[in-house]
């Protein structure tokens, strides 16, 4: 479980295709956003990344180093539309193809399950968020 690096919990729905992404948490320091998933076994909860404002296409880019599983990625900007989605393994790194605001680690499979693409309006609120 990544209880260390939780600071707020929050439920993500696809607004666009009324599909449920299910339960997150909210990394909104350095320390969680850097810690992230990492060294998780078992994905119990999704993980919102919330990246300080300001951020450039390249520095919204996350990294898979020291990942034990595979996810499905949402990268959202600050109106919580989806500029970009992809599949990540293990020991890989990705640069979205637009800046983010939110990066939004999943299962993998729940892009598949919620449908979820470029474009698409999320919703999600916490005091963080």
């Amino acid at each position: 479980m990544h209880k260390s690096t939780k600071t707020s919990y929050v439920f993500i729905v696809n607004k666009s295709k009324g599909s449920n992404l299910g339960n997150a948490d909210v990394a909104d320091s350095f320390f969680s956003r850097f810690k992230g998933l990492m060294m998780v076994k078992n994905l119990e909860r999704s993980l919102i990344l919330k990246l300080p404002s300001e951020r450039s296409r390249r520095a919204s880019g996350i990294h898979m180093f020291f990942m034990r599983i595979p996810l499905d990625v949402i990268f959202a900007d600050s109106q919580k539309k989806v500029v970009d989605v992809v599949t990540l393994d293990p020991w890989t790194t990705y640069t979205p193809i637009a800046a983010a605001k939110y990066v939004i680690e999943l299962k993998k499979g729940k892009l598949k399950d919620s449908n979820t693409e470029i474009g698409d309006e999320l919703d999600f609120t916490c005091e963080t968020a």
